[in-house]
C-alpha cells in the first residue's frame, strides 16, 4: 500500500482515510468492528472521527463514534497500526464548544477516555472559532503536544485568509502549525477549494484530507432521481446535485468506471487521490462491499484521458 506523508511530519498514511461518522449512526457497533478490521487488514491505516459524532442521532449525546473506535482498539489490539484523527470545537451541548484553551484541555481528555488511548495522532480544529485568538488555541495545542497527548494538529472548515493568519501566527510565535486541512472537496464541489485553498495548501505543504469525497453518496451513482432518495438516511441531501452538471458528472463517472471495470465510487475517489496536494480523501462505508470500493480506489491509477474527461464534465 502506497503511503503519503502528513504535512512535514514524517507520519505516513494510506492515500484514503476511513470516515468514522457512520459509527453509532448508520452502522452498529458489531458491524463497525468488522469494517474497521477489514480496513486495517487491507493495509490502510488512517481513520477520521470527531467528538461530536453522532450527536445528531436521537438518543445519542456525542462521542459515539469515538467510543466504538476505542472499544475496537481494546478488542483488536490494533491501535499502533492506526494513524488516528479526531476533532474538537463543534457544539457538544451544555456550553461545550469552541477552541478556548480551557475547553480544548477538557475536550481532549474526554476524547482520549472514549478512544481508550493515551495519544491522538492528528487533533483537528473542527471549525474556525473567531471568538478565540489563534495564539490561545495554538498554545493549548502546544501543551498537549509537549505532554504527548497529541502528535500533530490540523484545521477543518477554515477559509484561506484565516488559515493563512493561523499559519503566520504559529510561525511568528514559535507555536505548532496546522499540518493538514480538511475541506469539502469532490468532483462536484470543486470551485471554492481549487480557487481559494488549493494554491495555499500546496505552497505551504499542508496535507489535504477532504470530506464529502463522494458528495454524500451522489458520486457512487446510486442516486439518479428523487425516487432514489429513500436508498439511505442521507438521501434527502442529494437533491442539490440533480441538475445538468450533476448528470454530466455521473455520465463521465459511468464511462470511466466501465472502461476500468470498477465502480463509480472508486473512480471518484481515484480522481481525488490523483489531485495535486491531496493526501487522502475521507470516505465512509456501511458494508464490506462498500469498503472494497474504497480499497480499490487506492489501487486505481486513472490515465490522463480519464482525468481530462472527469475534469471537463465537472468544470465550473
Amino acid at each position: 500500500m502506497e503511503k503519503r506523508e502528513l504535512g512535514k511530519t514524517g507520519i505516513a498514511v494510506s492515500p484514503l482515510m476511513f470516515g468514522g461518522n457512520v459509527f453509532g449512526w448508520t452502522v452498529n457497533e458489531a458491524d463497525s468492528f468488522k469494517l474497521l478490521d477489514a480496513f486495517a487488514d487491507a493495509g490502510l491505516n488512517f481513520i477520521d472521527t470527531a467528538d461530536v459524532y453522532s450527536r445528531w442521532v436521537p438518543g445519542n449525546t456525542g462521542g459515539d463514534s469515538e467510543m466504538i473506535i476505542g472499544k475496537w482498539f481494546k478488542q483488536s489490539g490494533k491501535r499502533d497500526k492506526i494513524v488516528l484523527a479526531t476533532k474538537v470545537g463543534k457544539d457538544m451541548g451544555d456550553g461545550k464548544k469552541g477552541l478556548s484553551a480551557k475547553y480544548i484541555k477538557q475536550a481532549v481528555e474526554d476524547s482520549l477516555k472514549r478512544l481508550q488511548t493515551d495519544y491522538i495522532d492528528l487533533y483537528q480544529s473542527h471549525d474556525d472559532d473567531q471568538n478565540i485568538p489563534f495564539d490561545e488555541t495554538l498554545s493549548a495545542y502546544a501543551e498537549l503536544i509537549k505532554e504527548g497527548k497529541v502528535r500533530i494538529i490540523g484545521a477543518s472548515n477554515y477559509k484561506a485568509d484565516r488559515l493563512t493568519e493561523a499559519l503566520q501566527i504559529a510561525a511568528s510565535h514559535g507555536l505548532p502549525s496546522y499540518q493538514t486541512l480538511q475541506p469539502e472537496y469532490n468532483l462536484y464541489a470543486r470551485q471554492d477549494y481549487e480557487t481559494n485553498l488549493e494554491p495555499l495548501c500546496i505552497e505551504r505543504g499542508l496535507s489535504v484530507v477532504p470530506y464529502y469525497s463522494l458528495a454524500s453518496g451522489f458520486l457512487t451513482g446510486k442516486y439518479r432521481s428523487e425516487a432514489d432518495f429513500g436508498k439511505s438516511k442521507r438521501g434527502q441531501g442529494i437533491k442539490k446535485y440533480l441538475n445538468d452538471r450533476g448528470y454530466r458528472i455521473l455520465g463521465a463517472l459511468d464511462k470511466v468506471a466501465d472502461q476500468y471495470q470498477t465502480s463509480q465510487a472508486s473512480v471518484a475517489l481515484a480522481w481525488l487521490i490523483a489531485r495535486p496536494g491531496i493526501t487522502a480523501p475521507i470516505a465512509s462505508a456501511t458494508s464490506i462491499e462498500q469498503l472494497h470500493d474504497l480499497v480499490k480506489a487506492t489501487q486505481l491509477h486513472l490515465n490522463e484521458e480519464a482525468i481530462t474527461l472527469l475534469n471537463e464534465a465537472s468544470d465550473y
